[in-house]
């Protein structure tokens, strides 16, 4: 067989690469401690549940329209306004299995040989990997420990180009944890003006995940960039649904043609039922994703000061998501040689900071979405270990 050449630029996610070695672990008796796969550990809430059963029972079995049922849509754009007072066409909102299609679909409008996209590093290593797979040159933009891993808008703005097509955001971010201020993505607004050929993909699916009071700042909130703005979001991460497969985008109303074409190339339709449980998600009760972000402040203290008082390692505090990216200079290891003892020889699964990019070099990323017992216990092991 021969096979497309293109075929050899497609990266990974490495979250699942060592999920998948700590599962071969644990199948050989070992006692391994997953902090690696950013996967909430609570179940999807009852009442979502009852939504998709009922759904199946009703009958809801067939093709649905490659964009989203109506009634979904119109759900997401309600819950856009109220969370962030951006009035949101629900024509203009694309129901996807979950959020990397969106991020697939992006790189195949905007990117091709000759063409540029900026995207961050440390960053979500699905980014590179469309770019690259696009034929676009990858551009990175540095996130910085000192600035709590924010984007800075003057260093995104100097790595525009004229051939620059798209640039990609994501706050709160993984893998690092960290918000960008308002101030920051104000002045980046400001900066865009002068580019008028740049698109924007903002990841938000973080987006009710916040600490401390912070404020997530949605670029749905910038009326002079709505029609080169695309917003991912979804409910994988905010209500237990990683399984289900369900994510949404709202793009500029020009390109919907496009992204609609894109989505009846690749998948037809969103899973009937799953939509029906979206709309229960978005219009139900939010309790569970209270008590949801509860646990995970109470976690991300627990770890974040851990971390801190371990021999040779430090952690800024994230201010949102699931993850703490910590700091392993001072060990004198290289982060995937920490990643390789802290699971070989503690048992103790996470990821090198390399996998989401060059400047992950000294850093691992934690997930802190497990129990506070799993934690703690894992945090025993490293100190013994370091």
């Amino acid at each position: 067989m021969i096979l497309a050449k293109s075929l050899g630029r497609l990266g990974t996610e490495s979250a699942f690469s060592v999920l998948a070695r700590a599962q071969a672990l644990a199948a050989e008796g070992r006692d391994i401690i997953n902090l690696g796969i950013g996967q909430p550990d609570f179940p999807t809430p009852p009442h979502i549940v009852e939504a998709a059963v009922k759904a199946l029972r009703d009958g809801h079995h067939g093709y649905t329209p490659a964009n989203g049922i109506p009634a979904l849509r119109e759900a997401v754009a309600a819950d856009l306004h109220a969370r962030h007072g951006a009035e949101v066409n629900p024509d203009c909102v694309v129901v996807v299995p979950g959020g990397k299609p969106t991020m697939f679909f992006a790189g195949l409008i905007f990117g091709e040989p000759g063409a540029e996209i900026l995207y961050p590093d440390p960053g979500f290593p699905i980014y590179r990997s469309v770019i690259d797979y696009s034929g676009a040159r990858a551009v990175p933009y540095a996130l910085r420990e000192q600035n709590g891993f924010a984007f800075e808008a003057e260093a995104v703005l100097a790595r525009i180009t004229p051939a620059t097509r798209l640039i990609i955001l994501n706050s709160p971010a993984n893998p690092t944890g960290g918000v960008t201020p308002r101030g920051e993505v104000d002045r980046l607004v400001a900066g865009l003006a002068d580019h008028p050929h740049v698109a924007v993909l903002s990841d938000e699916i973080y987006s009710r995940m916040l600490y401390d009071g912070r404020e997530h700042v949605s670029l749905l909130q910038y009326p002079e960039l709505r029609d080169r703005v695309i917003v991912l979001d979804g409910w994988s991460k905010t209500y237990a649904m990683t399984g289900w497969r369900l994510g949404f985008a709202v793009w500029p109303e020009s390109l919907i043609p496009h992204v609609t074409r894109l989505c009846i190339n690749d998948h037809s339709c969103v899973n009937a039922a799953a939509q029906q449980a979206g709309i229960a998600a978005l219009t139900g009760p939010q309790d569970a994703v209270d008590a949801m972000m509860r646990a995970f402040d109470a976690r991300r203290r627990l770890i974040v000061g851990a971390l801190n008082d371990l021999p040779g390692m430090r952690c800024t505090d994230p201010g949102g998501a699931f993850y703490a990216f910590a700091n392993i200079d001072d060990t004198e290891m290289g982060a995937m040689a920490a990643q390789t003892r802290f699971l070989e020889e503690a048992g103790v699964a996470c990821i090198a900071g390399t996998s989401f990019g060059a400047e992950g070099e000294g850093f691992l990323r934690f997930s802190y979405a497990n129990s506070e017992e799993n934690i703690r216990a894992a945090m025993a092991r490293l100190r013994n270990l370091l």
